[in-house]
């Protein structure tokens, strides 16, 4: 069971960590599987081990609350909900799938700490606003400079080729690649890595808490055979999540995606570094909400604002904005809608999936485990 929710935790989060680089063609899927795989397992293996500890040790506090029975348990509605979400090609939050399951069973025994719980709750109301608030200042001061920086071209051909000439084929610069390009590249896919470095830090938990929490389980082999499990996932499942980040749900640009990969990735290995399990996916969409905000309210100076002498028309899609003005100038009916920039149909779907998602394993583990410890055990 737990390398049945390592693999749907690969399915659920290569898509959010490499969707933008599949969808530019900077990177094929193969390739961001591969580099989840490495950069996951580094993150489980460092700062991912206190958030195996929050929720193996610290959520739940009764003697004997998690045995081989109830992990099992546990560790089904945990996959179970997951793999619900990636047919369907939704990359759901798997630290509250995870944490709802946990949280189900200390309710029906009562032993759920509700301080630990509490503390969790706290922080996944508050790093949302926090990644909202730091991509509202990038998109209205900074992201103009930082697009130019980071803008890639795209040129006919792959961006890289292999060189089999020698013993051992080594990544070359495509026939057309600009020098450009390539930097662009290069920085899409070192902040993939960045996002599943983080992955690995908050959602190894998600996978082998309920293990490790049992008498003579290790946590070592447990993290290899979690991050073995992900591998899995990324290399299989992960093609219909990528397919949905990549190229479905937001034409989302190039420059936006990277800023809303380095906010979210800090604020989760920031939480992870405490032991708080965080939802990536939920902090990445405030933060896509917040760039948009930012760059929409350039048109307003803070004094116009706070005199309500100028009204914003704040969207989203204000981040396919080709040309922004100086702050306090230009005509905010300008920017374009949310309807330029989503695909509405499938952003509906990805909004009910993550929200069914955690509510089936929180509520199935909740009633499961309140049969159970009525009428069996």
């Amino acid at each position: 069971m737990a390398a049945f929710v390592g693999y749907n935790i690969g399915g659920a989060t290569t898509g959010p960590a490499f969707g933008p680089a599949v969808g530019a063609d900077v990177l094929s899927k193969s390739g961001a599987a591969a580099l989840m795989s490495v950069f996951f397992f580094v993150g489980a293996g460092t700062l991912g081990q206190r958030v195996v500890t929050t929720l193996g040790e610290d959520l739940v506090t009764g003697a004997n609350v998690f045995t081989l029975e109830t992990s099992i348990i546990v560790l089904f509605f945990i996959g179970g909900a997951l793999f619900v979400g990636n047919f369907a090609g939704v990359p759901a939050s798997t630290s509250m799938t995870a944490v709802g399951s946990i949280a189900g069973l200390g309710v029906a025994t009562n032993t759920l700490d509700w301080a630990v719980m509490g503390e969790i709750a706290i922080w996944w109301l508050v790093a949302p606003i926090i990644g909202f608030w730091v991509s509202g200042v990038v998109g209205r001061y900074f992201y103009s400079a930082i697009d130019d920086w980071v803008a890639i071209d795209s040129t006919e051909g792959a961006l890289f080729e292999f060189d089999r000439s020698g013993l051992i084929p080594k990544p070359v610069p495509g026939p057309n690649t600009t020098r450009r390009e390539l930097f662009g590249g290069f920085v899409v896919i070192a902040i993939g890595c960045l996002m599943a470095f983080s992955s690995g830090t908050s959602n190894i938990a998600n996978a082998i808490a309920p293990l490790v929490a049992l008498d003579g389980v290790e946590m070592t082999p447990m993290i290899l055979l979690g991050s073995a499990a992900v591998a899995v996932g990324a290399f299989t499942i992960a093609r219909r999540t990528l397919d949905t980040l990549g190229n479905d749900i937001t034409d989302l640009p190039l420059t936006a995606a990277i800023v809303v990969a380095v906010v979210s990735s800090g604020i989760v290995i920031s939480l992870s570094a405490v032991g708080i399990p965080a939802s990536f996916v939920i902090i990445a969409t405030m933060s896509i909400v917040g760039l948009g905000w930012g760059r929409a309210t350039r048109t307003v100076t803070v004094r116009q604002g706070i005199s309500g002498e100028k009204e914003p028309t704040v969207s989203v899609g204000a981040l396919a904005a080709d040309e922004m003005p100086e702050i306090g100038e230009g005509d905010a009916s300008d920017v374009p809608s949310a309807s330029d920039l989503f695909n509405p149909g499938t952003s509906a779907r990805v909004v009910l999936m993550q929200n069914v998602v955690p509510i089936l394993s929180t509520v199935g583990a909740l009633v499961t485990f309140t049969l159970l410890f009525a009428f069996v055990w």
